[in-house]
């Protein structure tokens, strides 16, 4: 067995980001950019108001004598206003500044005459309420640099600089393929038969995988059948960039994977990680008939297993294939206190599933690999190492999980 930290470096490192490809803003939501782009409109794109109130000389805000209004600028089109000392001009917030004005005072600070002049409560410096050309960003400046993911804040970034499209890595085609003769498809109207259960692990790694924005997945499902296991396996290969199975990567003799990945001439690059759950995992990666290499990413059966081994190595590898850099694909725990006495004296690292509230981790329920209802009310993964203890009140390391 090789060490969490072995497995997922090994799979960053042999994974490579899918083909660029130019989409619609609108598309790319969640990707990861294949481009650098600059900025070639300043932001702002000229000196504005900050403020409803009055476009004056700053000097004059201090005189005693009211200031006449010799004019209205509003937001939008430049009316090309200019003003002389001892007047102010009208002016709304966004709206360029007119020429000969220095400053905005507020409208709150002035008190407007019987004959439509101004008289300043309060003294305004040079500068006060205007925002300069450029001062968020400059002409030249970076706006998006390769590899980083296209939040909404960066799409609109983009917009800002007339960009309607932007390179991105092309969604990896995944497919996500349950094995095993005791699985039945949720909505099935009819009795469970004993030793049949509902396939719940195939609904979950299909959400876990939209959560990073991935779109296009293909869920399957394959009985415990050495040909039909061969032969879908075949099928995705040709089809797909990465194949995550659940179950069957064991040594049981209903367990098809490695031998039916073995019957396709693919040898895994690792099988079983020092970790608890999930120790029988295994990545592989195949070739498709254009020579495009496939992720095959193989999960314990265990819905628990499933989800911690999908969230330790899975999620890194697809976010890779989706154009991340390696720091960005790194799995990342963070510092939460224990509340209380927490022993492993077991040989491999293990996830226990709790809740992390205000810095806090409390385990709840089973921490066995099957249960499913501890999971559900989980939102961290406390790491305990092998043959260690954490006593109340010390520092552990969490998987921090989203949505939760």
């Amino acid at each position: 067995m090789i060490s969490e930290h072995e497995a997922r470096q090994k799979i960053l490192n042999l994974v490579q980001p899918t083909d660029a490809v130019e989409v619609a803003l609108g598309e790319s939501l969640h990707g990861y950019a294949a481009e650098d782009v600059h900025a070639s409109v300043p932001i702002p794109g000229f000196d504005n108001s900050m403020m409803d109130g009055y476009a004056l000389v700053a000097a004059d805000s201090t005189a005693t004598s009211p200031l006449r209004v010799s004019g209205e600028q509003p937001a939008g089109r430049d009316l090309g206003l200019s003003l002389q000392r001892g007047e102010a001009i009208r002016i709304f917030t966004g709206a360029p500044m007119p020429s000969g004005a220095d400053a905005v005072i507020m409208q709150e600070d002035v008190e407007v005459t019987d004959a439509g002049e101004i008289l300043c409560r309060e003294p305004v410096e040079m500068g006060e309420n205007v925002r300069r050309a450029g001062a968020d960003l400059c002409r030249g400046q970076r706006v998006l640099t390769q590899g980083e993911r296209l939040s909404p804040a960066r799409l609109s970034l983009l917009a800002s600089q007339g960009r309607a499209r932007v390179k991105m890595h092309r969604r990896p085609r995944i497919a996500v393929l349950s094995t095993g003769d005791e699985l039945i498809p949720p909505g099935e109207d009819r009795q469970l038969a004993p030793g049949e259960v509902f396939n719940s692990n195939g609904v979950m790694i299909e959400a876990l995988c939209r959560e990073d924005g991935i779109r296009d997945i293909d869920l399957r499902h394959c009985g415990d059948d050495f040909e039909a296991t061969v032969e879908t396996l075949r099928q995705l290969i040709c089809t797909h960039d990465a194949i995550i199975l659940s179950g069957g990567v064991s040594v049981g003799d209903h367990d098809h994977v490695r031998p039916a990945l073995k019957e396709l001439g693919i040898s895994p690059e690792l099988w079983r990680v020092r970790v608890k759950p999930g120790k029988p995992f295994l990545f592989a990666q195949g070739e498709g008939p254009d020579g495009r290499p496939v992720s095959i990413l193989g999960l314990p059966g265990n819905p628990v297993s499933s989800f911690v081994t999908f969230h330790l190595f899975v999620r890194g590898c697809l976010r890779r294939l989706m154009g991340a850099p390696l720091d960005v694909a790194q799995t990342l725990l963070s510092p939460v206190t224990v509340s209380m006495n927490l022993t492993n004296d077991g040989d491999r690292p293990h996830y226990l599933r709790g809740r992390a509230d205000n810095g806090t981790f409390t385990p709840q329920g089973l921490q066995q690999s099957h249960a499913l209802a501890t999971l559900a009310h989980a939102n961290a993964l406390l790491r305990v190492e092998a043959q260690t203890s954490l006593n109340a009140g010390e520092t552990g390391e969490a998987l921090l999980l989203t949505g939760r």
